[in-house]
C-alpha cells in the first residue's frame, strides 16, 4: 500500500520521555527547529524574553523553566509528518504523561549522560513497557564532562532489561569533545568552528584511521573511540527492526541537544525505521485498525483555557481510523449524541491552523465548552469506546479552602474544569460541602492555586485532611456496596464522574478494610471508559 493511497502511513507519532534536567525541552524544540515548525529555539538557560521556550506556553512553566501540560506539535519533513507529543518531565505530573503515552506509537527516551538512568526515566519507560511502544535512546550532553559511553550502554541494558544497539559513538566528552562518529554511515559529525562547538558538517570518512579524524582528533580520544567501537561491535546487539518495534531492543544516539549533535540523527532513524499508526483496544475485545474506512478516535487530554481571552477548551484526539475531514458530524458515544467538528485545530508550535483534513496517527485540537472529555471516544456511529487510559489514586489529598465564599461558585467551575484536564481529581464527601482536591504530587498544587488565581480570579489554599489516599470501590452485588457506603459515610466521597471513592487515613487502614470487607473491591487504578 504506499501513502498516496495511505496518507496514515507517512505519519509518525512519538513522545519525548525523560527525568526533569535532561535537557527534553531543548530536544523538542531542536526537533521542530530541525523540521523547520519554528524560527528559533528558546534555550531554557537563556535570558529574559529568549527564555520562553517555544513548546512551554503556560506561565508557570515559563516561570519555573518545566513542562506541566503535556503539548502537541505537528511538522513536516521530507515528506513525513511528525506529531510530537511533548510530556512533562516532572513526577508530580506522571499521570498527563501516562495518558498521553496512549496516543503515541513511539518514544525518545531521553538520559543525561552524566547521570544515567534516573528514577522518572525508570517510570516512564515501564508505562511504555505495559504498552509496548518502541523506545529510541537519546545519550544527551556528551559536550559536557560525562560517564563513559559503555558504563551507559551496560546500564541501560541491566536497569531497564533491554537490548541495546549503539548507532552514534561519541568522539570525546566535555572539554575533549569533538563530536559525534556515525559508524554505520562513516561519517564524523562535528563542528567547522573551534573544538566542541555547535554542530555544523558531516564529513565522510573511511574509518577510524581516516586522516580527517586522525589529524582533527586527540590521539588518546582516537584510541579510546577505536576501543568503544571495537568492544561496541562485539558486546552489543545489532539493529534489528523487528525487536525494535516489539520493544525489545532500543537503538542508542550519543548527542548534545544543545548544540545540535545526534538531533537529524533521530528524525532520519523516526521515518525509515519508527512505525505508522498502530491498531488501538477497544471495548468488547474490539481493535481498531488505521485503514478501516470509518473515523475513530478517542480525547487523550483536555487544556482548559489555552487562550486566556476565551474561555476555550480544546480537547486533544488521537485519531485512530478513517479520514477525518472538518466539519464532520461524529458521534460524541457518551453523551450518545452527534457533534459538529467545525473548527479543529493542528498545533504547528508558534501557529494554530485549522485541520481540513486529518488521518490516523495525526491528533487534532477540538474546540468545546465542556462536553468533551479525557477518555471519550468520537466515531461516525459505532457505539465503541477506545480502551486503555487509567486514572490513578492520588498520593496527596488536601482540603480546599477558599479566601472569599463568594466566589464558591468560579472556585468549583476551575476545580471542574483542570479535574477535566486531568491536572488533579476532586471528591465531593457524602458529609460536608467542602472538596477534596487529590494528587500524585505536591508541585500540582502550586499548579492548581496559580492557575485559579490567573484563570478563574480565585484565591484559594490547601488544609491538611486526615486522608492519605484513595481507593474506587465496586462490588459485584450492588446491594452490598450500598450497604458498605451507607455504613462508611464519614469516609466516602464521589469522583467527578460519580463513582464512589473510599478515603484511608492510613495505608495500616487499607489492609484492615479491605480484609474486613472482601465482597468490596478497592481499586488503585480505574480504566477510563465512559458510557452514558
Amino acid at each position: 500500500m504506499t501513502t498516496a493511497a495511505a496518507p496514515y502511513l507517512a505519519r509518525r507519532t512519538f513522545a519525548i520521555i525523560s527525568h526533569p534536567d535532561a535537557g527534553k525541552t531543548t530536544l523538542t524544540e531542536k526537533l521542530l527547529l530541525s523540521g523547520g515548525a519554528i524560527r528559533a529555539a528558546g534555550q531554557v538557560r537563556a535570558r529574559g524574553e529568549r527564555r520562553r521556550a517555544r513548546s512551554d506556553w503556560m506561565k508557570i512553566e515559563q516561570e519555573r523553566g518545566i513542562s506541566v501540560s503535556s503539548s502537541v506539535m505537528t511538522f513536516e519533513r521530507r515528506g513525513i509528518i511528525y506529531n510530537l507529543l511533548d510530556t512533562p518531565g516532572h513526577e508530580d505530573f506522571s499521570e498527563d504523561t501516562y495518558r498521553t503515552l496512549t496516543a503515541v506509537d513511539a518514544a525518545i527516551m531521553v538520559i543525561d549522560a552524566a547521570k544515567g538512568i534516573e528514577t522518572q526515566t525508570r517510570k516512564l519507560f515501564e508505562v511504555c513497557r505495559l504498552r509496548d511502544i518502541p523506545i529510541i535512546t537519546f545519550v544527551n550532553k556528551i559536550d559536557r564532562e560525562g560517564r563513559h559511553a559503555l558504563e551507559i550502554l551496560d546500564e541501560i541494558q541491566e536497569a531497564l532489561a533491554l537490548d541495546v544497539s549503539p548507532m552514534t559513538w561519541p568522539v570525546g566528552m566535555g572539554s575533549d569533545f569533538f563530536g559525534v562518529y556515525d559508524w554505520k554511515k562513516q561519517l564524523f559529525c562535528t563542528s567547522n568552528g573551534e573544538r566542541g562547538g555547535p554542530y555544523t558538517q558531516a564529513k565522510p570518512v573511511s574509518g577510524l584511521d581516516d586522516p580527517i579524524l586522525v589529524d582533527t582528533v586527540f590521539d588518546r580520544v582516537l584510541a579510546e573511540l577505536a576501543e568503544n567501537a571495537e568492544l561496541g561491535e562485539a558486546g552489543y546487539a545489532a539493529f534489528d527492526r523487528e525487536s525494535f518495534l516489539e520493544g525489545h531492543l532500543t537503538p542508542v544516539f550519543f548527542g548534545s541537544a544543545l548544540r545540535d549533535y545526534g538531533v537529524e540523527d533521530l528524525l532520519d532513524f523516526i521515518a525509515e525505521y519508527a512505525p505508522a499508526p498502530h491498531s488501538q483496544p477497544a471495548t468488547g475485545g474490539r481493535v481498531i485498525a488505521p485503514d478501516e474506512p470509518d473515523v475513530t478516535g478517542f480525547v487523550f487530554k483536555v487544556q482548559a483555557n489555552m487562550d486566556p481571552k476565551h474561555r476555550d477548551r480544546i480537547a486533544f484526539v488521537r485519531l485512530c481510523s478513517g479520514t477525518f475531514k472538518r466539519g464532520m458530524r461524529l458521534k460524541h458515544v457518551r453523551a450518545g449524541k452527534s457533534i459538529a467538528v467545525s473548527a479543529p485545530i493542528f498545533f504547528f508550535a508558534e501557529e494554530r491552523e485549522i485541520a481540513e483534513e486529518a488521518y490516523p496517527g495525526d491528533v487534532i485540537g477540538v474546540p468545546n465548552h465542556g462536553q468533551l472529555r479525557v477518555g471519550d471516544t468520537l466515531t461516525e456511529g459505532e457505539e465503541i469506546h477506545v480502551t486503555g487510559l487509567p486514572a490513578f489514586a492520588p498520593e496527596v489529598l488536601r482540603r480546599v479552602r477558599l479566601s472569599d465564599t463568594m466566589r464558591v461558585k468560579q472556585m468549583r467551575q476551575g476545580l471542574e474544569d483542570l479535574a477535566e484536564e486531568g491536572l488533579v481529581q476532586i471528591f465531593k464527601p457524602d458529609l460536608g460541602s467542602n472538596w477534596i482536591v487529590g494528587v500524585v504530587g505536591m508541585l500540582q498544587l502550586d499548579v492548581v492555586i496559580d492557575r485559579l488565581k490567573n484563570e478563574y480570579t480565585t484565591e484559594i489554599g490547601f488544609e491538611t485532611v486526615p486522608y492519605t489516599t484513595a481507593r474506587w470501590i465496586e462490588s459485584a452485588d450492588p446491594l452490598k456496596l450500598q450497604k458498605f457506603i451507607e455504613a462508611n459515610r464519614m469516609s466516602v466521597a464521589l469522583d467527578r464522574d460519580d463513582k464512589p471513592v473510599f478515603l484511608f487515613k492510613s495505608n495500616w487502614e487499607v489492609n484492615y478494610v479491605g480484609e474486613k470487607n472482601p465482597d468490596i473491591g478497592f481499586r488503585e487504578t480505574r480504566e477510563i471508559v465512559h458510557t452514558h
